[in-house]
């Protein structure tokens, strides 16, 4: 298996007996929750404290995926294959922060909304099953980062285990490579409401639109990239070490004759590439999504 060369931050990988020590003390405040539900997407930090969870409490630790129209469905086919591999005990929930209009009219606060609900959800399985502990996948360098969700983590008790046991997300990729963990190396995920603009309003139809777009990029390849929803306009970031595949006229092409289906009259590559949070450049936020 090849050494990790962070795809977060290209440093040199972190120093083994540190990692160990901070995945030592991961498995203690584990082990101490002795139950224990996981808010888990199937994404790298999730995965990692899904199996973590799983090592430490058994069937005492519940992996919940959120059954939303905001996640893609192929993530959440990833999320219960992981699931089933490691032996994970997964199960979903509904969530409904679609029914609420604090969500919908997506103002900058409203990653907020959506973990409010994820989190009432996952709370009241808790006292319908006497399990105290809902934890989820913050990091220690998500806690710097624009993430209003984190307030409604801090509204219902949630815990950050990671964040608590000092662990980086480049520490996080190279235990989970250690740990022989396919998300090891998967790219960075928000959910799809992210791609829509703050003011304009998130609905089921839209977030399937970019779902559909950001599918028929990925099955031309592309492995690291984002579809923004401008109304009428599709503005696609593409990671910049893959522009070069992207900005060739065969490609503008098959682009054009993707996306113009979808219902955008318009079709744009973004020259400046993937990057973190590109929505938040006009508020002068962090980056998020």
């Amino acid at each position: 298996m090849p050494s990790l060369i962070s795809v977060d931050n290209p440093a040199a990988p972190p120093d083994p007996a540190r990692l160990r020590e901070k995945e030592a003390r991961l498995f203690a405040i584990l082990a101490a929750m002795e139950r224990a539900i996981v808010a888990y997407s199937g994404g790298t930090d999730s995965a990692y404290l899904a199996w973590a969870a799983q090592r430490v409490l058994g069937d005492n630790a519940v992996a919940v995926t959120a059954d939303s129209a905001s996640i893609p469905e192929s993530h959440k086919r990833d999320a219960e294959a992981f699931a089933q591999r490691f032996g994970i005990r997964h199960e979903y929930i509904e969530t409904r922060e679609f029914d609420n209009p604090d969500y919908v009219r997506n103002a900058p606060d409203r990653c907020f909304h959506c973990k409010d609900e994820l989190f009432a959800c996952l709370e009241e399985v808790g006292r319908e099953r006497a399990i105290a502990n809902v934890i989820y996948g913050v990091n220690v360098d998500d806690l710097s980062d624009y993430r209003p969700g984190q307030n409604a983590a801090k509204l219902h008790q949630v815990r950050a285990p990671l964040a608590e046991a000092g662990l980086r997300k480049s520490e996080i990729r190279e235990l989970s490579r250690l740990a022989s963990l396919p998300t090891w190396d998967r790219p960075a995920s928000a959910c799809l409401s992210s791609r829509i603009p703050y003011g304009t309003p998130v609905t089921p139809e839209t977030v399937k639109i970019v779902e559909q777009g950001e599918e028929a990029l990925r099955a031309l390849g592309f492995r690291q990239f984002r579809v923004r929803y401008h109304d009428e306009l599709a503005r696609i970031e593409i990671a910049r070490d893959e522009m070069e595949k992207a900005l060739t006229l065969e490609m503008a092409i098959r682009l054009a004759a993707i996306f113009k289906p979808l219902g955008f009259h318009y079709v744009t590559l973004d020259l400046e590439g993937y990057r973190q949070g590109s929505l938040n450049e006009t508020l002068g936020l962090k980056k998020q999504g």
